[in-house]
């Protein structure tokens, strides 16, 4: 093991769960405190961490991870096994994002020690409350922040230099007919149209999966979340997934010919215009929907942005300089867009101390397997790695 992957060890075995993150935010301080590096909380919690330029016609570059893990407050008890670092298979191990959090510790580290380096500062965030509500990034006072350009160290994958991500937006389709009635008395009634009928000859019509994408990847797509409608009644129940489901559809009524049908579904874009342009589509579709069954249903949507996306700048340089640091190295970066959210979305609607637009990136310190579950590990050279390469980057930054 090197130093870098027993400060990981070291942040890991410190549980904390998101909104408990305060026992490994005051262990990272102590660490700055040692290095020499002034840092401190914010009033939500977060961590903010600055590195002085020592040549004041470069600019300043920022990294950013989140403390919070997925799990609770038990103990976390390392296995170190060969290349593997794991738990004991009893909770996670959180290198989602301690991978983020002991390279960027380590790059200030370096920073700081090299009294020859010239370079234009650095800024340290570490935020609280990532993995539930994103509250820490949201509660962030960007205008204390000068950098332009921000490296967000929470992708799964070293060498991945993500570039937009989905923003996320909630649709949710509704019918309303105008007359229902009784399955068999009423029947026959012309003027009686079923909404679960109808629904189902809305969404498939509807596009399912990917609607657009380019070079990078999947850049816009819908999918089908949920249907539900008819004589579903007010059931009382403590199955979930699939059991719920049947259990609510064995139980429901199917003597009505149902009035209301609704269904539900989530569309992801890292492109506004493409995700206006899906939108429109399905707009259009409903409007023929309403002519087609005029005086019998109306069809509606409502569209609820939950997460903006985070879009591809027209700004090359950071790709441009993060290809000639790996070449450096001998080693690639893979440039992608991904279909999630991630703090990279926030950052990205914000501007810094100048007023100018942050352009983040959504970058790979570690190769991590099976996140979010006790299975999790990662694979101990690739932190070195990935450390190795976001150095590079900082100095090829400071190089212009």
């Amino acid at each position: 093991m090197t130093a870098l992957t027993d400060l990981f060890c070291e942040l890991a075995s410190i549980p904390s769960p998101s909104l408990k993150e305060d026992a490994v935010a005051e262990h990272i301080l102590t660490l700055f405190n040692t290095y020499g590096v002034h840092a401190g909380r914010d009033g939500f919690g977060n961590i903010f961490a600055r590195i002085p330029a020592t040549d004041p016609t470069k600019r300043p570059l920022m990294l950013s991870a989140h403390m919070d893990v997925v799990g609770d407050s038990s103990p976390v008890h390392i296995v170190k096994d060969g290349n593997i670092i794991k738990t004991d298979g009893k909770r996670t191990l959180g290198a989602d994002d301690k991978a983020g959090v002991a390279a960027a510790v380590m790059l200030a580290r370096t920073v700081a020690n090299d009294k020859d380096l010239r370079h234009g500062g650095l800024e340290i965030v570490f935020t609280r409350d990532e993995e539930q509500d994103m509250s820490g990034a949201r509660a962030l006072d960007f205008n204390r922040f000068e950098s332009e350009y921000i490296l967000v160290l929470d992708a799964d994958r070293l060498g991945e230099f993500q570039i937009a991500g989905a923003g996320y937006t909630k649709m949710i389709l509704s019918v309303k007919a105008f007359k229902g009635g009784h399955s068999g008395i009423d029947i026959a009634d012309p003027q009686r149209v079923n909404a679960v009928k109808l629904i189902a000859e809305l969404v498939s019509e509807i596009p399912q999966g990917v609607y657009y994408e380019d070079e990078t990847g999947t850049v816009t797509s819908i999918n089908a979340g949920a249907i539900v409608g008819g004589g579903v009644k007010n059931l009382e129940t403590d199955k979930q997934g699939v059991d719920f489901a049947y259990f609510m559809t064995d139980r429901a009524m199917s003597n009505i010919i149902n009035t209301d049908a609704f269904a539900l579904y989530s569309i992801r874009s890292s492109d506004k215009s493409k995700e206006a342009a899906l939108i429109k589509e399905i707009q259009e579709k409903i409007d023929a929907f309403n002519k087609k069954y005029d005086g019998l249903a109306a069809f509606s949507a409502t569209f609820e942005e939950h997460l903006p996306p985070f879009e591809k700048s027209a700004d090359t340089t950071m790709v441009e300089i993060a290809k000639k640091a790996a070449q450096k190295l001998g080693r690639e970066i893979k440039v992608s867009s991904f279909h999630a959210g991630a703090e990279t979305h926030l950052y990205a609607q914000k501007k810094n101390a100048k007023g100018v637009t942050f352009k983040p990136y959504l970058v790979g310190a570690a190769n991590i397997y099976n996140m979010h579950s006790a299975a999790e590990h990662v694979e101990a050279d690739s932190m070195d790695k990935g450390f190795e390469l976001i150095k590079a980057i900082f100095m090829t930054f400071n190089e212009a």
